[in-house]
């Protein structure tokens, strides 16, 4: 059956989902550093996350027969956009050498010393509060949160530094190894 423009646009509901409506926290990272003030608002790219069901391949009589495998997480990719205290760069630095020292290669070794959840909230548009008297961004509503557990980095991206490089900002970027994720209706 063909489908019109008007079905189209019946189908998407609030126009559609934005990829600039979202919020990244980490509540309580093990080297007691508090991310929850600057984090979210200078977290500039992430992504929802990926998981992956790999599929078995078995032989029988000259053909494949899939099954299902085990379920794999990606590595979890944010950017953040530098301060120039180094606030955050600094936090994630401190976590990672609490993880491996730098002299010496000791560290945690209790994976709950060093390991850590977090939470990705993508947002809707609400019109719940347009027209109100109400600041500018109220008008948000939650569509989907997602919890990372046991998560910690392991690897924080190079910075350039450049006399060429003017009129722009720093940003790194940080990667995180998640032991698995859960679509989750808990707040961060």
């Amino acid at each position: 059956m063909a489908h019109s423009i008007q079905d189209f646009k019946s189908a998407l509901i609030g126009g559609g989902a934005r990829p600039n409506l979202f919020e990244v926290t980490i509540p309580s990272p093990p080297n007691a550093v508090n991310l929850t003030e600057n984090f979210p608002i200078l977290c500039k790219a992430a992504a929802l996350p990926a998981s992956n069901i790999a599929s078995i391949d078995v032989p029988f009589r000259g053909r494949v027969f899939k099954v299902a495998g085990d379920r794999t997480f990606d590595v979890w990719t944010v950017t953040i956009i530098n301060d120039q205290d180094f606030l955050i760069r600094d936090a994630m630095e401190a976590w990672m050498q609490s993880i491996g020292q730098y002299a010496d290669g000791s560290g945690f070794t209790n994976p709950s010393d060093y390991m850590c959840n977090a939470f990705v909230k993508q947002f809707k548009r609400g019109k719940s509060n347009v027209g109100k008297n109400i600041p500018t961004g109220s008008g948000l509503e939650v569509a989907a949160t997602y919890k990372f557990f046991d998560i910690f980095p392991t690897n924080i991206a190079a910075i350039d530094l450049s006399y060429d490089s003017t009129d722009t900002i720093e940003e790194f970027t940080v990667e995180f190894q998640v032991q698995y994720w859960t679509p989750s209706t808990e707040e961060a």
